[in-house]
């Protein structure tokens, strides 16, 4: 007989106790808040008993929130296939502290954590190869953190001349930082003010 979302987080709550600072059920998935030196004896939990069942780590991903004291919040999405239900686990980090690995619990973690890594600049103690896995080696900065700039720091072009890959500072044409994303129906902004100054013209 598979357990429900509701059973499920009442087996949670009583075999983790005080591990537990949240559990809400949406949309009949279960979210559960832990701290993150309660994470390895909570995720262990979750794949090994008998009535959780949660063996397959779907995925790992992160969320910044730079305003807050704990700026990111890292989420575990997990799969139990014999109860036909999901759920989330989730930890919130201050900025430079480091995360425990679960990658001896879930292998495939590895490279989920790598990622995390790579796009949030979030460690995890005790990885295997914890690396870059999205970007270049010699890319600066992380991309997913609400302070990095959209355009980026460096650009990579290959150069006739030098006859391989350079790396250069981003360099932006005066027309694209004024770019206008106004709809094409209406015009934008720069084509309305050259109509209106030939009408003046032709005037």
């Amino acid at each position: 007989m598979s357990t429900k979302s509701a059973d499920l987080q009442i087996i949670i709550n009583s075999g983790l106790t005080t591990s537990v600072k949240k559990s809400v059920i949406n949309l009949n998935q279960l979210f559960i808040e832990v701290d993150s030196e309660n994470l390895i004896s909570v995720i262990l939990f979750l794949k090994t008993n008998e009535k959780c069942r949660f063996k397959q780590l779907i995925d790992i991903t992160a969320v910044d929130y730079p305003e807050n004291e704990k700026r990111f919040k890292i989420i575990y999405l997990l799969l139990s296939h014999e109860n036909n239900l999901r759920m989330q686990v989730s930890i919130k980090i201050e900025d430079e502290q480091h995360v425990p690995s679960i990658s001896k619990i879930y292998p495939s973690a590895n490279w989920m954590e790598r990622e995390v890594f790579d796009m949030y600049g979030i460690s995890f103690k005790d990885h295997p190869d914890l690396r870059r896995i999205l970007t270049d080696y010699r890319f600066e900065g992380y991309p997913l953190r609400k302070d990095f700039p959209l355009t980026g720091h460096t650009e990579v072009r290959y150069s006739e001349e030098k006859k391989k890959v350079v790396y250069e500072k981003v360099k932006l044409d005066q027309d694209y930082r004024t770019f206008d994303s106004e709809s094409p129906w209406y015009g934008t902004k720069y084509v309305k003010n050259e109509k209106q100054k030939k009408k003046i013209t032709d005037k």
